[in-house]
């Protein structure tokens, strides 16, 4: 299967994105009913399926199974996201923390379990080039395959995790690089064979006190894949056209997937205006939806 070059996913909502070689299927977990991607000028797929699937049907995530879903129905971690507790930072005070659909990319063998590898993709990326040799690249019994981001010294383990806390300083290398989620190749044998779900939830237990880590799904996930992901080539993966003004233009040509993250979305008003024209060449902006997308 030839991915598709230029595959351009406009949503308001975080949603998973799932490409598969040997199912010839793009999934989509967690669509909401109004998609801003509808207005994508892309409506082929070369006879690739797309499957969407509804969180709901999903009946092991549950509160025997899931910390997530014990977490979400807790009252004081409900009070503590969703900005109902004085006491917290305004900055940690998002739901996004305890979604649901941002933390499904840590089930994806339990959702898929017949498929062996995928190439895992946000919802905020424009894919520029064929994915196809994702799928043959040698992970060396790794099971992510990921970009690495310590070009710059915050991006290591120490800047994401407590280390004045026994149980991170005395299991992991606060100088270990930290990796990008967004465009990841998994292994799911390897997946399986390792646990990583297991580990996840294991951390996730260890930290409901919150004194772990704050932010985000990229924390745990660091410890879940700790001494098991292979890192790709920068080119296959640049980051940070949601809040960095000065990513060299040569890198953005050559990248295979461009990411957004960040808060200055390119569907947004505070886009940063020099990369917005890299995702609107996919998009109908006379489409309801995609005008509906334009919120500040």
């Amino acid at each position: 299967m030839s991915l598709l070059p230029q595959l351009s996913l406009i949503l308001r909502f975080p949603m998973l994105i799932i490409l598969s070689r040997w199912f010839s299927t793009l999934s989509l977990m967690g669509l909401p009913m109004e998609l801003c991607k509808l207005g994508s000028k892309v409506t082929t797929l070369r006879g690739a399926m797309i499957e969407v699937q509804n969180i709901e049907e999903f009946t092991w995530l549950n509160v025997s199974y899931a910390p997530i879903v014990k977490q979400l129905l807790d009252v004081d971690s409900r009070a503590y996201y969703f900005g109902e507790n004085p006491d917290v930072e305004p900055r940690l005070q998002n739901p996004k923390y305890i979604a649901l659909l941002n933390h499904l990319r840590f089930y994806i063998p339990e959702i898929y379990p017949q498929l062996e590898k995928i190439v895992f993709l946000d919802d905020d990326v424009v894919v520029q080039k064929d994915l196809t040799p994702l799928f043959s690249l040698d992970l060396h019994g790794n099971v992510n395959g990921a970009v690495e981001t310590c070009l710059e010294a915050y991006h290591r383990y120490f800047k994401y995790l407590n280390f004045s806390n026994p149980i991170i300083s005395s299991k992991f290398d606060p100088q270990a690089c930290g990796w990008a989620f967004g465009m990841n190749v998994f292994d799911l044998v390897a997946w399986r064979k390792a646990n990583v779900t297991a580990r996840y939830h294991y951390w996730k237990e260890q930290n409901t006190d919150k004194t772990l880590w704050k932010l985000r799904t990229l924390p745990v996930g660091l410890l879940a894949f700790y001494g098991l992901t292979e890192p790709l080539d920068r080119k296959w993966h640049v980051l940070g056209l949601g809040y960095d003004l000065n990513i060299d233009n040569r890198l953005i040509e050559s990248a295979a997937v461009i990411h957004f993250n960040g808060n200055m979305k390119p569907w947004l008003k505070l886009a940063i205006g020099r990369y917005k024209p890299l995702w609107e060449r996919y998009i109908n902006l006379g489409h309801p939806y995609t005008q509906d997308c334009a919120t500040s």
